[in-house]
């Protein structure tokens, strides 16, 4: 009698509950029935808006436009007017059947992009029609627009996301963008927002009639995160008006805070052509430009030996090792000579000189016999040699900086390792390496280092690590905050500095000297096996409190008082004064074309297209 009570009782509990949840689902939960009225509910996705991009006076360098995709539901197209709907949005058949293969092979019940990122003609035109297209439906999103143009390489780009991509990241879906270079990629989690949902009724004739259930369900999108650039973008667009037809990088630091005012990438692209519908086949002609290389950012990738501007941190190891001081002098006699060994030199000087006078005349001798000093100031060669890479190291060279931009290399500082697996034995002298004296051999450091070096010598010492965002909506970007302090001490600048300041004053960049201005360089030929030598220029102003901290390399230019340093000191003035004061140097530099050496020099294997040509 107990146990069939127990019984009864036990399945007039079970009914219960499922009496219970029944009416729960089915009264008082909707969202079972969300799903079951999928036909007749449509789950629009709602795009954050991507944070606008400022320059550091407040210039909009990128904003938002509206743009729409057109999307299918697999299972939900039924038969239409092929001919009707590729005309009406601007594609070929052929294209629109292999995207509604590829959505079917996603998935029949998720929704696909079949034509992304139409503008609002196009909109407006489809829009009257789609009610003829069931399971088709158009969903508005934001595309990126640049007002001014300009500092493609600085702001990056964005790009549809893969989805070897979406595995990695699964909180994006087919369609979505994602930042591919630049300020764009470093950035992506600050400027993507977040997205809402929004669910609406659709009737028999796919036309939306309202919202479901007045948006209980719906959730609000989160815009992207505002960001200040420290690029000055006026300051950009006239060094890549200076940089036109020419290849090469400019980067400019300001020395008190490592922000970097500009970045230049030469030759570069209108960063519009990576917008809307045009954008892959536009890509794709960038890409394919071998000869120009737009999308390579020579300021961050490109390895260069730096030439005589590596002199000055040859000066500043030989003072901190006590190699010399500012007394101890060298004879150049047309060059280094060990041995059989000659390093030629062009200072024009036959008379003892002195550290400040050698690096205003740059000479080869003066920097290959303290290179020879350092080296031999330790028991052994090899010692020797560490000791001169530890201390280079310490200026940031042969290493990645530890920055916010998304890509970069780190050069290359040789140690006493290196070249014993070079030469194949661990006898070696000095005089084997001594081309490290002058800035050559197998030493090589990127664009952005170079920069750093002539920030580190203005601050007499140290550095901050160089990056291109100050804020983040209201909040300052602090880890860069904390200053990265040189193996030299700074008494040993002072010297170094006004030997720079006499490069401008009577040495080899004379020609670009501005009297209202002390500015401090150091020019410089870089070697280029494949052909006519680079010209390389560092530089700061004013020499004391300096403001600014630049390099410029201009590829196959020669030497570095003929094209990289009077555009310095253009750059420099514009900066500092707002204004120019050589109006005839100005226009030689923007005139300057070296298409014809870049024809002469590149590899011919490459595919050539119009010198100088814009992508």
């Amino acid at each position: 009698m107990k146990r069939s009570t127990l019984l009864f009782g036990l399945i007039g509990t079970t009914a219960l509950l499922f009496l219970i949840r029944l009416f729960y689902l089915q009264i008082i939960d909707d969202s079972y029935k969300l799903n079951a009225d999928s036909n007749a509910i449509r789950k629009l996705k709602l795009y954050a808006p991507r944070g606008t991009i400022y320059d550091r006076e407040g210039r909009v360098m990128v904003a938002n436009k509206p743009a729409y995709d057109l999307l299918a539901i697999p299972n939900q197209v039924e038969t239409f007017d092929t001919l009707k709907l590729c005309t009406l949005v601007g594609i070929e058949p052929r294209e629109l059947r292999q995207k509604l293969r590829d959505a079917r092979a996603y998935s029949r019940f998720k929704p696909s992009p079949i034509v992304q990122q139409m503008n609002q003609v196009d909109y407006a035109r489809l829009g009257e029609q789609l009610y003829a297209f069931k399971g088709f439906y158009i969903q508005k999103r934001t595309l990126r627009r640049y007002p001014e143009g300009g500092a493609a390489n600085v702001v990056g780009f964005v790009g549809e996301v893969t989805d070897a991509y979406i595995q990695k990241n699964p909180e994006y879906d087919r369609g979505d963008l994602h930042g591919v270079t630049g300020i764009e990629k470093s950035y992506e989690k600050a400027l993507r927002g977040i997205k809402g949902t929004r669910y609406v009724l659709v009737d028999v004739h796919n036309r939306e009639k309202g919202s479901f259930r007045n948006g209980l369900y719906d959730t609000t999108a989160v815009p992207g995160v505002d960001l200040v650039a420290t690029i000055d973008l006026e300051l950009q667009r006239y060094a890549e008006e200076l940089m036109r037809n020419k290849r090469g990088s400019i980067v400019a630091i300001e020395p008190s805070t490592g922000e970097i005012i500009l970045l230049v990438s030469s030759p570069t692209f209108d960063p519009n052509l990576l917008v809307g519908r045009a954008r892959s086949a536009n890509y794709n002609a960038l890409e394919r430009d071998s000869f120009a290389k737009p999308l390579y950012d020579r300021a961050l990738l490109a390895e260069y030996p730096p030439g005589s501007p590596f002199k000055l941190i040859n000066a500043l190891v030989g003072l901190q090792l006590g190699v010399m001081d500012t007394l101890k002098t060298y004879t150049c006699h047309h060059g280094f000579h060990a041995g059989s060994l000659h390093v030629a030199c062009h200072c024009g000087t036959s008379y003892p000189l002195r550290l400040i006078p050698g690096i205003a005349k740059s000479c080869n001798n003066f920097f290959c016999s303290t290179f020879r000093d350092i080296i031999n100031s330790r028991p052994t060669s090899r010692e020797g040699m560490n000791t001169w890479s530890e201390h280079v190291k310490s200026f940031g060279l042969g290493q990645f900086l530890d920055n916010d931009l998304p890509t970069g290399r780190k050069g290359f500082v040789p140690d006493a390792d290196y070249y014993n697996k070079a030469f194949g034995y661990t006898q070696w002298k000095a005089v084997s390496t001594i081309s490290l004296g002058i800035g050559q051999g197998e030493l090589l450091l990127t664009p952005l280092q170079m920069a750093n070096v002539a920030a580190t010598i203005a601050n007499r010492g140290y550095f901050y690590t160089p990056h291109i965002v100050r804020s983040a909506g209201d909040t300052a970007i602090a880890r860069f905050s904390k200053p990265r302090r040189t193996l030299v001490d700074p008494k040993h600048f002072e010297p170094v500095v006004e030997g720079m300041h006499q490069v401008f004053e009577a040495g080899t960049a004379r020609g670009s000297r501005i009297e209202s201005i002390p500015m401090c360089g150091k020019t410089g030929t870089a070697e280029n096996p494949h052909g006519q030598d680079h010209s390389i220029f560092i530089a700061f102003a004013p020499k004391d409190e300096p403001k600014i901290a630049i390099s410029i390399i201009v590829e196959n230019g020669y030497w570095g008082s003929r094209w990289a340093a009077p555009i310095a000191s253009l750059l420099m003035e514009r900066y500092l004064h707002d204004s120019i004061s050589r109006p005839e140097l100005e226009k030689r530099m923007m005139e300057g074309d070296l298409s014809q050496e870049y024809l002469q020099n590149a590899d011919r294997r490459l595919v050539r297209k119009k010198p100088g040509a814009e992508p």
